[in-house]
């Protein structure tokens, strides 16, 4: 497990990434880490993630109540961090943003679970679509509660998309392959052609798990029914009237 100052650290280089990349505007977005059997070291609420300083963070306990930190109090999402901390033990960090990409997918209530990309196939599988809850409330908890134990990431409908994973990077690496897999798959159906991997495709790429030394938990791409009706027949030429 990670100690608190190298979590600290690890938090305000990750906030600084999101809000260069934009997935982040104003104070959006949270971050959390574990740090001891009942101590988890979060992101406070009011402050910018570009500009966060290690003496702004704040410890908290399994309840989400105060230890230490700054003046200002936790991030109002730290019920949605915690509960999925409980509900999978091997998780180690948690981070919510809104990529525009991904996070247009989650306003149209579109899961980003198509089998297209071999990476996200293997590595991420299925990125399902959460119903939309009220934020920093436990509507969100019951919202994402299914889809926790199976997957290493949601969209959340209407608000943006949440990550976690077996250390910071991890989880922040996943919220950044999925906003570049919403990014190729937009631009592949604004293209109106998008080239669907076969079951036996599907099947061979996530074999590779195993020789990768992929484990834990892990929901496969949807084959039979992906959530995005996706065209693919030829491209249309749009010279002809």
């Amino acid at each position: 497990m990670i100690n608190l100052f190298e979590a600290k650290n690890q938090i305000v280089e990750i906030g600084r990434r999101m809000w260069l990349k934009e997935w982040v505007a104003s104070n959006d977005g949270n971050i959390s880490c574990k740090t001891g059997e009942d101590e988890y070291v979060c992101t406070p609420t009011g402050v910018s993630k570009g500009f966060l300083e290690v003496g702004d963070l704040i410890v908290v306990d399994g309840e989400g109540r105060k230890r230490s930190g700054g003046p200002l109090n936790p991030s109002s999402e730290i019920k949605m961090h915690l509960f999925v901390y409980h509900a999978r033990p091997d998780v180690q960090a948690v981070c919510h943003a809104h990529p525009p990409t991904a996070t247009g997918f989650a306003v149209a209530g579109m899961a980003l679970d198509q089998c297209v990309l071999p990476e996200v196939v293997a590595i991420m599988g299925a990125i399902p679509c959460a119903p939309y809850g009220l934020p920093s409330t436990d509507e969100i908890p019951q919202g994402i509660a299914p889809y926790v134990k199976d997957h290493n990431a949601v969209l959340l409908s209407n608000h943006g998309a949440l990550t976690w994973g077996a250390d910071l990077m991890q989880a922040y690496y996943r919220m950044e392959t999925m906003e570049h897999f919403a990014k190729i798959l937009l631009v592949a159906v604004q293209l109106g052609r998008v080239n669907l991997f076969s079951r036996e495709q599907v099947q061979a790429l996530e074999d590779l798990r195993t020789r990768f030394g992929l484990t834990g938990a892990f929901a496969g791409c949807n084959v039979e029914n992906p959530a995005l009706p996706v065209p693919t027949g030829p491209v249309r030429d749009v010279r002809t009237p």
